[in-house]
């Protein structure tokens, strides 16, 4: 099965705006056109700069998060009016840090991929399990509840909308990256439980999102049903993204 592939830089809360725009300058002086989209997630202050930065290559723009009413007295919050007029198609979800840091739970992150889709964004839904429920033989389990919840209300006309990030809590940003074994089996998984939801598991990208380098990711991107990369730390410095994009074909 021919699955897209994705290169996704998740800036967090890193890079300014104008840094932002430099980063982009020099990336697309090389070639972009490999097969996998390159996506580019900077913080909300930086999405309309590096949207004008874009113009006229094959970079996508992605936000790191948003809302899920339309407006209102919500302060500090982006709608996704914001976000599509600032230049964004896609948008991480339930990354672990919003789950962990912030305590959203799955209700909410169901609300806001919920939104996402109505309104034509593509969701990057990221689900992932702690270094105890993994050493308990939980990692299933805990999977299987953020999906079901997550996907519980989407339409079979926006399945093939929505990409899934797999990212081990315990290997985000500690320099840890799980075995090639356990990433081929717990994507595996994942398909089993998008199986068990009636979805078509092998039409879904699943990406990988647990300390992915230059030294770990030709290895990553060979495992079976890796379909790319959501990329954290990696990705703040250009030459080092663009040598991870280079491992796609």
């Amino acid at each position: 099965m021919n699955r897209k592939q994705y290169c996704i830089a998740n800036w967090k809360m890193n890079i300014t705006p104008t840094q932002g725009v430099d980063f982009i300058t020099k990336l697309k002086t090389n070639n972009l056109n490999r097969n996998a989209s390159l996506v580019i997630c900077p913080s909300f202050t930086g999405l309309y700069p590096a949207s004008e930065a874009m113009v006229d290559t094959p970079l996508v723009l992605g936000s790191q998060n948003l809302f899920y009413e339309e407006k209102g007295a919500f302060t500090g919050e982006v709608s996704t009016d914001m976000l599509i007029d600032s230049g964004c198609k896609m948008t991480i979800l339930g990354h672990s840090e919003r789950r962990h840091v912030f305590g959203e739970d799955n209700t909410l992150i169901e609300r806001k991929l919920l939104r996402a889709l109505s309104q034509g964004l593509t969701p990057i839904l990221c689900i992932g399990e702690k270094l105890s429920e993994r050493e308990s033989g939980n990692t299933k389990s805990v999977l299987a509840k953020q999906l079901e919840s997550a996907l519980a209300n989407v339409e079979i006309v926006d399945q093939s909308k929505i990409i899934i990030a797999y990212e081990p809590v315990w290997a985000i940003g500690t320099g840890v990256t799980a075995t090639l074994d356990q990433v081929e089996d717990t994507h595996k998984e994942v398909r089993d439980i998008l199986n068990e939801l009636s979805w078509k598991a092998d039409t879904v990208s699943i990406l990988y999102g647990g300390s992915v380098s230059q030294k770990n990711s030709r290895e990553l991107i060979n495992v079976d049903g890796v379909d790319g990369f959501l990329i954290g730390g990696a990705s703040l410095k250009v030459e080092t993204f663009y040598d991870i994009y280079r491992v796609f074909n």
